[in-house]
């Protein structure tokens, strides 16, 4: 019997390979306000932490200044953009497995609660869980915040059943402070191996979508 009752999935990198409709945002408001555009590599840090701190990072932007540009990439990002993604192959099939072994699952995003609900109804995803949780519109919520709320609705006052999946280091950290076990995955945008993975506190990893499931046998 898994030790794991409860499964909560990031989304960016995790559910979703989002790269090229948050890249296609981030990259008009970096044109619009005349910044140098950044290498490949930086442009995909952005995809996953909060979008104003990314922008803050990177071009040494005061806070004011990363809110307004944030507030403009939403804009942007709101439209044709944010369904410019794929699930991960096998991502449907695990979610399928986990229903028929009574696994509850949940998801907790830095994404926008509306944009993350829009997302997901588009590609099917609300047929696994109705528990989802996004950042607010001010984007003050932690991860940890963030995963809280999911345990919350869950009704779970036991955090040892449940385990975070994802794909970075802001999963694993908001796990780690709530007390949930964490599962890295290498297949999206910022774990790209076991060895990264093992940076973080963790209770394992995985290369693709299917190798999760032998953690929850």
């Amino acid at each position: 019997m898994s030790k794991y009752e409860i499964a909560v999935f990031d989304v960016d990198g995790t559910l979703l390979d989002t790269r090229e409709g948050v890249l296609s945002a981030v990259k008009e408001v970096i044109v619009n306000h005349d910044l140098p555009m950044p290498t490949p590599e930086v442009l995909e840090t952005f995809i996953g932490p909060p979008i104003q701190d990314s922008l803050a990072k990177t071009f040494h932007l005061e806070k004011a200044k990363a809110d307004e540009l944030a507030a403009e990439f939403r804009t942007s990002y709101k439209g044709p953009n944010l369904i410019k993604a794929k699930p991960y192959d096998g991502i449907y099939e695990l979610m399928d497995e986990l229903v028929k072994r009574n696994i509850k699952i949940a998801v907790a995003t830095y994404k926008r609660q509306d944009y993350a609900e829009d997302i997901l109804k588009h590609f099917g995803f609300d047929q696994y869980s109705k528990i989802l949780y996004g950042s607010d519109f001010e984007g003050k919520l932690k991860k940890v915040d963030i995963i809280r709320k999911c345990m919350v609705d869950l009704g779970s006052e036991d955090y040892k059943n449940a385990v975070m999946i994802g794909d970075s280091w802001h999963d694993a950290n908001g796990a780690e402070l709530l007390g949930v076990d964490f599962l890295g995955v290498t297949y999206g945008f910022d774990f790209h191996s076991k060895e990264d993975v093992e940076k973080c506190t963790n209770v394992g990893s995985a290369d693709t979508p299917l190798e999760l499931l032998k953690y929850f046998e």
